[in-house]
Parts: C-alpha cells; sequence; structure tokens
C-alpha cells in the first residue's frame, strides 16, 4: 500500500471522482491515482469489451496540438517529419497515423499517435513520457510551429463491437467513420475530438473531451446497458492479445521501429530510395535494419502448458544449459483464448513461427513456440 504522502502525491484525471464511486480498486500508474479494476474484475472487464463495449479513461495521456506558424499545414507536417520515422505529409485532413519519436541511436522516445486536423496536427503521447516529448517537441520545433499542451481535455476510449451504436446514440456521424479516422465531432453536444482507433484491437472510439464536461460524457455513455466501465488490468490483457506494444516494456530507447516488427509503421517515402529517406533521428541505424536486418525481433510466444509466463522472464534454446537468447517483455492470461500469451525479443534466427523455445519460471524451463501475433483477430472498421 502507497503511504497517505505517496498517494497525495498523485495526479487525478477529471474521472477520478467517477472511478471511486463505481468502486475502482486505485493504483498508481505513470504518476497518476487510476483503476485498476471495478467490482466486476478483471476477466469480466475483459471479456465484456470483447464481446459489447468497454469505457476506459485515457485522460492521464498527454494531448498536443502542433500549428504552424505559417499557416500551412504541410510545414507542420515536413517539421514533424524532422523526429519521426513516418510520412506526415502523407496524412490526409480527418486521418490519424501510428508514429515514434526516435533517438540518435535509432530507439524509441515514444509512441504517439498523429492526427490531421486541417489546420494543426492533433498528438496523443504516452502518460509517462508526456513531459519529456512536450519538451523534445519546443526543443527541436519551435522554429516552425506553436506546440500547444492540451491540458484543459480528458480522454476516453470506447471499444468494442457495441462501441459504434452506444456512441452513434451521442453522435450522428460515428457510424460513417472509418478505422484512423479522426477529427472535431459533437459528441452528446460537446466539441469533441473523435478517432476510430484504440488499443484493444476492437473496433472503437477515442474521445477527447473538455476536461469539465468528461465525467457527464463518461455518465452519459455508461447508461447504455452496454457499455462497462474497464481498468487498467483488462486494459493491459486486452492489448497482449492484440499484439500491441506497451512503451517502456515491449518497446523502450533501445529499440529499433524493426527490431519491433514495426516495420508496416514506416512508410516507403522515408526509407532508403524514397522521396524524404532519412532525416530523422537514428535513420543511419533504422535504415540499415531495414535493408540488411536486425538481430533480434518481437515475436508473440504461446506456451503448451497453463502457466502464464511474465514479464522479464528469460528466454533459452534449450531445456537446459546456455545462455539465455531473449526475455519476455510482456506477458499474462489470455481470458479471450483462455490461454497464457507473451511476447518478447529473440535472435532473428530463432523468430520463425513454431520455433521451439523455452521460459525460466521459478526455476524450471517451460515449452513456448513463436506464435503469429495478434493472438486475438482484430475488428477494426476498414
Amino acid at each position: 500500500m502507497l503511504a497517505r504522502d505517496d498517494r497525495e502525491s498523485l495526479k487525478r484525471t477529471p474521472l477520478y471522482d467517477l472511478h471511486v464511486s463505481l468502486g475502482g480498486k486505485m493504483v498508481p500508474f505513470a504518476g497518476y491515482d487510476m483503476p485498476v479494476q471495478y467490482p466486476a474484475g478483471v476477466l469480466k472487464e475483459h471479456l465484456h469489451t470483447r464481446n459489447q463495449a468497454g469505457l476506459f479513461d485515457v485522460s492521464h495521456m498527454g494531448q498536443i496540438a502542433l500549428r504552424p506558424k505559417s499557416g500551412r499545414i504541410e510545414d507542420a507536417a515536413r517539421a514533424l517529419e524532422r523526429l519521426v520515422p513516418q510520412d506526415i505529409l502523407a496524412i490526409a485532413p480527418g486521418r490519424q497515423r501510428y508514429a515514434q519519436f526516435t533517438n540518435v541511436d535509432g530507439g524509441l522516445l515514444d509512441d504517439l499517435m498523429v492526427a490531421n486536423f486541417g489546420d494543426h496536427l492533433f498528438l496523443v503521447v504516452n502518460a509517462a513520457c508526456k513531459e519529456e516529448d512536450e519538451a523534445h517537441l519546443r526543443a527541436n520545433l519551435s522554429d516552425t510551429c506553436v506546440i500547444d499542451s492540451l491540458t484543459d481535455r480528458a480522454l476516453i476510449a470506447l471499444q468494442g463491437p457495441k462501441a459504434e451504436s452506444a456512441l452513434a446514440k451521442l453522435c450522428a456521424e460515428a457510424p460513417t467513420m472509418k478505422f484512423m479516422d479522426a477529427g472535431p465531432h459533437q459528441v452528446a453536444g460537446l466539441a469533441c475530438f473523435v478517432s476510430r482507433s484504440g488499443y484493444t484491437g476492437e473496433d472503437g472510439f477515442e474521445i477527447s473531451v473538455p476536461a469539465a464536461a468528461a465525467e457527464h460524457l463518461a455518465k452519459t455513455l455508461l447508461e447504455n446497458p452496454d457499455v462497462m466501465p474497464i481498468g487498467l488490468g483488462a486494459r493491459d490483457s486486452l492489448r497482449l492479445e492484440a499484439g500491441l506494444c506497451l512503451y517502456g516494456h515491449d518497446i523502450d530507447t533501445a529499440t529499433t521501429p524493426v527490431e519491433a516488427a514495426l516495420e508496416w509503421s514506416v512508410q516507403k517515402s522515408r526509407r532508403t530510395g524514397g522521396a524524404r529517406a532519412g532525416g530523422f533521428p537514428g535513420a543511419e541505424k533504422i535504415l540499415a535494419h531495414f535493408d540488411h536486418g536486425a538481430s533480434r525481433r518481437r515475436v508473440g510466444l504461446r506456451t503448451e502448458g497453463r502457466a502464464p509466463v511474465r514479464e522479464g522472464a528469460l528466454l533459452f534454446a534449450d531445456s537446459a544449459g546456455g545462455e539465455p537468447i531473449g526475455k519476455v517483455t510482456s506477458g499474462g492470461f489470455g481470458p479471450s483464448l483462455n490461454a497464457p500469451v507473451a511476447m518478447g525479443y529473440v535472435p532473428t534466427g530463432l523468430s520463425a513461427l513454431d520455433t521451439k523455445l523455452f521460459a525460466e519460471v521459478r526455476g524450471q524451463r517451460l515449452p513456448l513456440a513463436v506464435a503469429a501475433m495478434p493472438f486475438v483477430k482484430n475488428t477494426y472498421k476498414r
């Protein structure tokens, strides 16, 4: 348990009182007091999201507007391309893209979402990195852009097969949106930013709402019997089944996009031979990994038994002896599969599907195999 002084030093999202009133079990996460679960429990919350709709408070994440001083959106896009290996110029108005901030060694400072709102770019960054990300933007892009931290907004995710019907009651345009559409929309009469995206592998939406109205909007959504509040515990098991990276665990400052199996996120225009190849931090190493391969790779892992393999477990090529060849970066029980799932890094030569490996758990080596991700098929509306 946290000491009272430590608990009081934690920040609270605009939905804190709602979490407490709903019986949320509050825990520290990225400097915030956040609900890890509600009385229903992680298992029921997870399965409810897969089968109906779950409501998540992600207000701890950072929301930043990048406004070009010239008034031309392409100038903001070109500026941001100095910090990320993605094609930002190609993001059409009303669309968003997954990106990463890279460092000079080709590692990842953070991963983020970038949306084109017509006259500016809208960024969503991870909670634990948001101050550093904002400072990084100010240090590098202040010559061409105004960096506006939107601290007066909350962020709510609505995820699952019934997310569309639930949001459609409050936002007429919701059913017409496709996966990765993003832009300003009225939701229950409130000026919101809505994207059709999320972190569960399910169809769903993320809704940026003025902080003062966040509790009202969350309560309105929860009046729908299809919608249940979901804590951080189920958020983690859902994203793990979806094969999605958690920053600071599956990706970090020592991981390149190629090692992390995120090649799909780097468009050809930024790769060797592309129209705007390189020009981002760590480009030499990252492009070398694209051209010649990396020595290790993030893979999915399935165990043969029922025992989950947790983060930090060492991986071996043989059932006895030998040095570790990698380690697990995320692992746990997959409620949708009723079986354990994990991901981790292994030498590229041992990354092929069905490669047999062993994980050390409590002094014993458990057999597992490299498996395809996502573990649960995604249901994005494309």
